[in-house]
């Protein structure tokens, strides 16, 4: 329903703005709320739309995708990995609605997308990627990958860490079964970029991790 959904608005020339909205976020809350998800949302107060910066998401389960899109209340653009972009129907869905595909086994094309990323931020919109670049296998926090820090300092903009809780248990990886329960989702204060440079990166990413790992113990 998403996928025809979009496709048929981006017939009418609707921004993908109005995609995300209108169609990728509804259809995100309706799976919710059918799976018998419940979300606790925390620090809202976070989040500045008008303002355009790196959102750094945990990636525990592949329905962490449809809670970001349910509570993270601004239109951003997910960076995710190139093999979604290239599903029949989702794929030409979510670039309707300004999503970026990156080509990991391509440094070249994965160079490409990153520097799109970057041109959408500099246009005013927000970027959200998922650091570990892969679902943990144990709901732990796994090794963050540079390309999102990278992103950012290119860019100028501050990152926001968020922590999502329970998705590795209500989907497991490697798992289809849905089990209902409540999923937790933590917005961080944003983390300022004065200061860091791509010399001292590993700090950034530190940091960033640290605060993701002070939410989980909330």
């Amino acid at each position: 329903m998403f996928c025809l959904w979009a496709i048929l608005l981006s017939l009418f020339h609707c921004s993908a703005r109005r995609v995300h909205f209108w169609v990728a976020v509804p259809w995100a809350k309706g799976i919710l709320r059918v799976c018998g998800i419940r979300v606790d949302v925390s620090g809202k107060e976070n989040v500045d739309p008008d303002v355009p910066r790196v959102y750094m998401v945990n990636h525990q389960s592949y329905f962490d995708v449809f809670v970001v899109l349910a509570c993270l209340p601004l239109d951003f653009k997910f960076l995710l990995k190139e093999e979604l972009m290239r599903i029949p129907l989702l794929g030409p869905a979510m670039k309707r609605a300004g999503y970026i595909g990156i080509e990991r086994d391509d440094p070249r094309k994965a160079i490409k997308s990153m520097n799109l990323a970057a041109q959408r931020i500099k246009g005013g919109a927000s970027v959200l990627i998922f650091p570990e670049g892969t679902r943990s296998l144990d709901g732990n926090l796994g090794s963050f990958k540079k390309g999102g820090f990278n992103l950012a300092l290119k860019s100028g903009c501050d990152i926001v860490p968020v922590t999502i809780s329970g998705t590795a248990r209500i989907v497991p990886k490697g798992s289809l079964k849905i089990e209902k329960g409540n999923v937790g989702f933590f917005i961080s204060r944003p983390i300022p970029l004065a200061g860091y440079s791509r010399r001292n990166v590993a700090q950034l990413m530190d940091e960033v991790r640290a605060s993701m790992l002070a939410s989980k113990e909330k």
